[in-house]
Order: C-alpha cells, then structure tokens, then sequence
C-alpha cells in the first residue's frame, strides 16, 4: 500500500490547526514533521513545542524528521512530544545503533534517512533495527527543489536487498515529489511519498493525495 505524508514545512503556519485538519480530511496516511536545526542544514524549523502543541489536534501519524546533528541528545524529547515515527541522517551521528535502540526502546518506529550524495550501502548494516529508510530525493534544508533522478537509484537498489533479505521496511522518498513522478518512485521501490508544495499549494488537496497514489 502506498502512503502519503504531506510535509507540514509547506504549509500556512498562521493557520496550522486548519492545516492539519485539511490534511487529516484530504485522506493522507500520516504528517511529516521536518525538524532542521540551523547546523546539519542550513535552515531552521520545528522545535518539541510545536509538536507538542499541534499533537491533540490529530490522531495522525505524527512522521518525526530529524535534520539535526546529533540527533541522540533529543531523541526521547521528540518522542515525548508526540512522535510516532522518528527518523535521524546517518550522517548526523557516529551513534547510529544508540539512536535506533533508542526509538525502538520506547515502541516507536525507527527511520534511518540517507542524503543524494550518501552511498546506499551505508544503511544495510542496521536494516535490522530500522523500520524504514528514508531517501533524501533533493538535498536536505529547503522544499520546493526539483527531485534528483539519480536518487531512485538508491531506492531500487536498496528496496532490492530489503526484499532479497525478507525485510519488513518501508521506503520513504522525500523531496520534489509530485504526481508526475510520483510513479517513477513507487515502481523503484518507494512506498512512502512525502509531498509539500504539491499537497499543500493544491486547490483540491484530496484530489493532490490521489493523486500521487
């Protein structure tokens, strides 16, 4: 089945209780939360009050994405916020098992995200503590950029050992996702799509998430 996750990064801040709920009724699987620290990229977002305040507005999957250095001195605080997946970059830490043992510790879902110029190999030794591999589409910080084709590559090629060990992970694709290529990541392997601009700037945002499905 494959799922959407509209980022909340494009959406109207100044009405964010009516954001989520549009979101909630557009019939989207989950809300991608993009957590940017100013360091790991050069751009800065959400922090835990945030989520904390928007988290009894939705029963949604709140899709936690850590872009942060690193991300084992806030872990458990974005957990405690309210996520219910929380996915940190490999190369934000030299304490990739911790991190996972951490998320894992607490029952949530644990997520490994890899940047475009990150080989694919790098994830393959923790696969067995990961529920899903997030693959960076464009470069990390800022919405709105064009997908990086080269990227499903990593996405096909991934997917492949998953499938070839019987792991049960999902493959999240995040960046310049929208329903023109939206096909092109499924049929590499993705089964989790996140979409900003092309949820969030639609006229008909149900129509947008059928859309990329």
């Amino acid at each position: 089945m494959i799922k959407i996750s509209p980022s909340l990064l494009a959406s109207n801040f100044s009405i964010l209780s009516k954001e989520i709920k549009d979101i909630e009724d557009s019939g989207a699987d989950m809300l991608h939360i993009d957590v940017m620290d100013g360091v790991f990229v050069t751009n800065i977002s959400f922090g835990f009050p945030i989520i904390d305040s928007i988290r009894s507005l939705t029963d949604m999957v709140f899709d936690t994405h850590l872009m942060i250095t690193k991300p084992e001195r806030y872990i458990e605080r974005f957990i405690d916020a309210g996520s219910d997946i929380v996915t940190f970059h490999i190369e934000a830490t030299d304490k990739v098992e911790d991190c996972l043992d951490m998320i894992r510790n607490r029952g949530k879902r644990a997520g490994l995200s890899i940047k475009p110029g990150t080989p694919a190999e790098v994830v393959y030794p923790y696969l067995e503590k990961c529920d899903m591999i997030l693959v960076m589409t464009v470069e990390p910080g800022y919405g709105g950029q064009a997908l990086i084709p080269e990227t499903l590559d990593k996405v096909r090629a991934i997917r492949a050992y998953i499938s070839e060990r019987g792991y049960d992970i999902d493959i999240q694709v995040d960046g310049g996702i929208k329903p023109e290529n939206a096909k092109a990541a499924i049929e590499a392997g993705a089964n989790i799509l996140v979409a900003g601009s092309s949820v969030f700037k639609a006229q008909d945002r149900r129509a947008a998430v059928d859309a990329l499905r």
